[in-house]
């Protein structure tokens, strides 16, 4: 989780074309670094591959301070951020 917006997985959109971070400029993309190495390691199953296709929702920072426990046992742990249209 070093991506400076908190994205799990994929880029935001926000890559600049010389492939750095649109907030922090001086910064590798690190979704981008990390398929290019992917693609590049013969030994790394297909499946683990093809994970960069299948996108999670960004941090709920809404969660911030409250229990891991209660949002696990209440699901609110898999409730996606208002607006998130993801699959």
């Amino acid at each position: 989780m070093n991506c400076p917006k908190t994205l799990r997985n994929g880029p935001c959109g926000g890559v600049r074309e010389d492939g750095h971070c649109e907030v922090l400029p001086e910064m590798r993309c690190v979704w981008l670094k990390a398929y290019e190495r992917s693609v590049s390691m013969p030994l790394l199953p297909r499946a683990w591959r093809e994970e960069f296709n299948h996108l999670r929702p960004p941090v709920d920072n809404q969660l911030a301070g409250d229990s891991s426990w209660v949002n696990f046992a209440t699901k609110r742990d898999k409730q996606t951020p208002q607006g998130w249209a993801g699959a």
